[in-house]
């Protein structure tokens, strides 16, 4: 089964670079290419896409408000932010959207490629100078004191600790010694137990609360 690719770029050559990488590669499939965000949410129905690449910065209207309101309609389509400059104000704006991980356009075709993976099976794809902005975001907001009790095992509480770093599954997996598959099975669970519906939310949750320290 091949992940659905819609693809919402301005920039003519990188859309027509990234339209052709989607296009030939086994086990994606192009389903619709935009050079705005207008009325992307109703093309987005009829498209419905696993996986959106989606620039950040557009005329008319910007990524971040067309994620917004993707989201509003299509909760269950994963969205990756295009971005050219780390902007903490943008990176944290998209993430309160709903942006579901970033990538920079200069990453190579096989990053690309294994970001769009990553975000399929419920990940949250980001390059790690990006993650490091994005985890320090979230680390300026004031802790709460914990309540809750979660019983993670511990290996979900290593699977955390390599999240916090920005590792992405795969990079778990190697670090864990174990499975892709594995790891995205302790995923579930982690969601489950802290009540959560995106790996933004388990980081927040995560460095908020300080759960590894507990």
């Amino acid at each position: 089964m091949s992940i659905k690719v819609a693809i919402v770029e301005d920039h003519k050559q990188l859309r027509e670079s990234l339209s052709e990488l989607i296009r030939f590669s086994p086990g994606f499939e192009l389903v619709g290419v935009y050079p705005n965000a207008l009325n992307i949410a109703g093309y987005l129905k009829q498209d419905m896409p696993d996986v959106v690449l989606m620039d950040i910065q557009m005329p008319g209207m910007t990524g971040i408000e067309a994620v917004g309101m993707i989201k509003k309609e299509l909760p269950e389509v994963k969205i990756i932010m295009q971005t050219v400059f780390e902007d903490n104000d943008k990176i944290f704006q998209s993430i309160c959207a709903g942006a579901n991980g970033y990538i920079l356009k200069n990453t190579g075709t096989q990053k690309y490629l294994e970001a769009i993976t990553e975000a399929y099976h419920g990940g949250a794809p980001l390059t790690p100078s990006i993650a490091t902005k994005v985890l320090s975001l979230f680390r300026t907001a004031p802790q709460q004191p914990q309540k809750e009790q979660y019983d993670l095992t511990d290996r979900e509480k290593e699977i955390l600790h390599y999240l916090v770093k920005g590792y992405s599954y795969k990079m778990i997996a190697d670090s864990c010694s174990i499975s892709y598959d594995t790891v995205r099975f302790h995923m579930k669970n982690i969601y489950a137990k802290l009540h959560v519906a995106s790996m933004t939310e388990v980081v927040a949750k995560v460095l908020k609360s300080d759960l590894l320290n507990n």
